[in-house]
């Protein structure tokens, strides 16, 4: 007979064993092991940290994860010197495109201006705020 429990916290235990179950299906099925980390940051004289572009790539594609800079420096073009660290980087890996997700109120124009295209936008959430499923092609390295 099957036991059925919902949560509203789920335990640490319950999570991880999810994570390992799926992970394990995962790779029974897909090369996973094949999956790099792709990270670029940027720190100023002092070596603190004003942002950083953090993915993976798998193939020929590359996933941006997060782009973040601190406050003081947005709207000085260190967002853009990130992301097209990040792609040349992953453009010297082999990969041919880049895709990432945002929200409305993170940082879609940037990526846009970019030469970004929308793939899909999912509404439902508060306040009108909308997920976008972004991507585009890498100029060959």
């Amino acid at each position: 007979m099957l036991q059925w429990q919902d949560w509203q916290t789920a335990p640490a235990a319950l999570l991880d064993a999810l994570d390992s179950g799926l992970h394990a299906a995962n790779l029974a099925a897909a090369p996973l092991d094949e999956v790099q980390a792709l990270v670029c940051s940027v720190h100023d004289a002092a070596g603190r940290l004003l942002g950083g572009a953090l993915g993976r790539s798998w193939g020929q594609c590359a996933e941006l994860q997060q782009l973040w800079v601190c406050a003081e420096q947005r709207r000085q073009g260190l967002g853009s010197a990130l992301l097209m660290r990040f792609e040349a980087l992953a453009a010297r890996r082999g990969c041919t495109q880049v895709y990432l997700e945002t929200f409305s109120f993170q940082a879609p124009g940037l990526y846009l201006r970019h030469g970004y295209r929308e793939v899909s936008a999912l509404r439902g959430f508060p306040q009108g705020i909308v997920k976008y499923l972004l991507q585009r092609p890498l100029d060959p390295a």
